[in-house]
């Protein structure tokens, strides 16, 4: 092994410019860790937000941006069962993905499903993760209920969609261009609403509300995505694009007994996405290695132009997943 590597760090906060590449030392494994020499690194949105200094790594966790890698284990912890030197996985992380290697917990990595690249495997787990505990746990969605995602041409929307359609419910989204609105329905969403030309909560409203509203927008959303849901329906939140503070009548809420709950993937403890992986592994992985789902891949950049990667995804203009290869 190595004794440092290369990697990207935040070197102030600030926009996609201040992500620059930097020499650091190899970590090491502590007890239940696998190290993984990292092939490819998914970028997500909490990787802008901890640039620009709204999201601090949990304690323990490396400086390093970078929650999702797929790799090689390049050497395993004290205590680890699961896996041994040379398996090929992809895996959920704490930060540091941004390098060449990487740790996380044994738990939090899975096999790499069948016919997948590393560039497709390094998209998986974040967005899988979040959308499986928020969508199907928390949001407790059912075949033939009517779903409704923000943002479907995003990782977490692309994600939404095929788990939804999959599972068998009626699935809806909003997007920002023809263009994004065609992708999402190719990918099984009934109907997908451009949010420039029509307005989503009379779209939701004509057929019925919807039971479940997966939103990372946040601010003006919240108070229309009360009008669009349907009796009993659910609201998850998961992020807020538009700011977290809004004025909200909850008479709404109770009368129609609506339900507002919400959750953040990274501060979770390790038990808590240890049984994410496992269900994971049980319900979704059979999907992923049977072709029936896949993740949208929209761009691979170079690692150390993972300023442009934030930059691409910032701008909104992508469809699916952008990794970097390490």
């Amino acid at each position: 092994m190595p004794e440092t590597m290369h990697a990207i760090e935040i070197t102030a906060p600030g926009g996609p410019e201040v992500l620059k590449p930097c020499t650091r030392p190899v970590p090491v494994p502590g007890s239940g860790q696998i190290l993984i020499a990292v092939d490819h690194a998914g970028v997500n949105r909490p990787d802008a937000l901890q640039r620009a200094g709204n999201y601090a790594p949990p304690p323990g966790a490396s400086d390093l941006p970078g929650l999702e890698a797929a790799g090689v284990i390049a050497a395993v912890g004290p205590d680890v069962t699961r896996w041994k030197v040379g398996d090929a996985v992809c895996a959920l992380l704490p930060g540091g993905g941004y390098a060449q290697y990487a740790l996380t917990h044994q738990d939090h990595a899975l096999p790499i499903p069948d016919g997948l690249s590393m560039a497709e495997a390094a998209a998986l787990c974040e967005t899988f993760f979040t959308v499986w505990t928020n969508v199907f746990l928390r949001g407790r969605l059912k075949a033939g209920e009517r779903f409704l995602v923000h943002g479907g041409s995003s990782g977490i929307g692309t994600t939404a969609i095929q788990l939804a359609h999959a599972m068998g419910a009626r699935v809806f989204t909003t997007a920002g261009s023809a263009d994004k609105c065609a992708a999402c329905e190719a990918l099984g969403a009934e109907r997908a609403i451009n949010y420039r030309e029509a307005d989503f909560v009379e779209a939701m409203l004509a057929e019925g509300g919807a039971n479940l509203i997966l939103d990372m927008v946040g601010g003006s959303y919240l108070p229309r995505n009360v009008k669009a849901l349907a009796d009993d329906g659910r609201l998850v939140q998961i992020a807020f694009l538009e700011g977290p503070k809004v004025e909200l009548n909850f008479a709404q809420v109770m009368m129609r007994r609506l339900t507002i709950t919400g959750s953040t993937l990274r501060p979770q403890s390790d038990a808590a996405k240890a049984d994410i992986a496992a269900d994971l592994a049980a319900h979704v992985w059979p999907l992923l290695s049977s072709g029936r789902i896949k993740p949208v891949m929209d761009r691979v950049f170079a690692l150390d132009d993972a300023a442009g990667a934030h930059a691409r995804m910032e701008s909104s203009a992508h469809i699916g997943k952008i990794v970097l290869k390490v």
